[in-house]
């Protein structure tokens, strides 16, 4: 895989790296920002690091830099505002664009956009209770306890990093998980929990086209992938490449980047899947700004791919000046 060269135009520009945040990932991001700054330093780059912890003074801290690098997770620095705003200021930046990284944070829309495509990804049941009464809740447990079965998964709507995540055994367990999760993140649904191995794809742009990673098998010592097992070191084993057979790695790349594709995302991206004990490789998600820690799975699968941690995050930067432009507003 090739690096940058020393005549990119990115040598001769102030990269300012974002991070930080105000969503619940928000120490994850200053992890992330750290670890990508000092690649960005040891590779002989003009870094500085863009602290946000006030969308008051965000426009001001932005003024100094050329071109972004984006290591905010969750939020407005993920969900397309943060996106909409670098466009708006015709500012460079890492990773998908507005209406990508909109999409990947709607978890509904998502699935809407993956069966779309012809995608297997789980059945789901939204919570649309229309009152909070013991009748209301009886009523709809016994829609899911019929459509999906237990266990189940409860997540936020817009939520990243298995924050609010919760997969429940029984009845008494899902009226509770749900309840802890409105309260806490507002909308949530109800997903088939497939039985089977956690597999993710990290997606990166080389040689002109995004492309699929070796696929990564995540194993948790305890528990499920939450947010601890995900950043806490010696939670989960990594398998990589994953322990699957040739014909079902091949299937499983090839979902994980028509999920990218489906969602409009660019240069680079980590899809999770679960791949059931009969092959079938089900789409969870697509993280547009996956994490950059030490336990993180994109540094991880490029690694296996032949690329250095500083060499990937100089790959990922050159995708800022890579992206297309946003088409212009129409005129009035």
């Amino acid at each position: 895989m090739r690096a940058m060269n020393g005549s990119s135009p990115l040598r001769r520009r102030r990269v300012g790296v974002l991070m930080g945040g105000l969503s619940p990932e928000r120490e994850v991001s200053l992890r992330s920002g750290e670890n990508v700054y000092r690649a960005l330093v040891r590779k002989g780059y003009s870094a500085e690091k863009l602290v946000f912890d006030d969308p008051d003074t965000l426009i001001d801290r932005l003024a100094g830099a050329e071109v972004l690098f984006n290591c905010l997770h969750g939020g407005i620095g993920e969900d397309g505002t943060i996106q909409l705003l670098l466009d708006l200021l015709n500012r460079p930046y890492t990773g998908s664009g507005p209406l990508a990284c909109a999409r990947a944070m709607d978890k509904l829309v998502a699935k809407r956009e993956f069966r779309r495509v012809g995608l297997a990804t789980p059945s789901h049941m939204e919570v649309d209770l229309p009152e909070d009464t013991p009748d209301a809740w009886e009523d709809w447990v016994a829609r899911v306890d019929e459509t999906l079965g237990f266990p189940c998964v409860v997540k936020p709507v817009r939520e990243g990093s298995s924050v609010g995540v919760h997969i429940v055994q029984d009845r008494h367990e899902l009226v509770q998980a749900v309840r802890a999760t409105r309260n806490a993140f507002g909308a949530c649904f109800v997903e088939e929990f497939i039985e089977g191995k956690e597999i993710t794809v990290g997606i990166l742009r080389m040689e002109g086209e995004d492309r699929g990673l070796p696929p990564l098998e995540i194993r948790v010592r305890e528990g499920f992938y939450d947010y601890a097992a995900k950043y806490t070191p010696g939670r989960t084993e990594f398998v990589l490449p994953a322990e699957l057979s040739a014909e079902t790695a091949e299937e499983v790349q090839a979902a994980a980047l028509a999920a990218h594709r489906a969602l409009g995302c660019f240069g680079y991206s980590r899809v999770d899947l679960r791949v059931s004990s009969q092959g079938t490789p089900y789409v969870l998600e697509v993280n547009p700004l996956p994490g950059m820690t030490k336990t993180s799975d994109l540094p991880q699968a490029a690694q296996a791919a032949g690329l250095s941690f500083d060499d990937l995050v100089e790959r990922m930067l050159e995708t800022a000046w890579e992206r297309p432009a946003p088409a212009p507003a129409p005129s009035s």
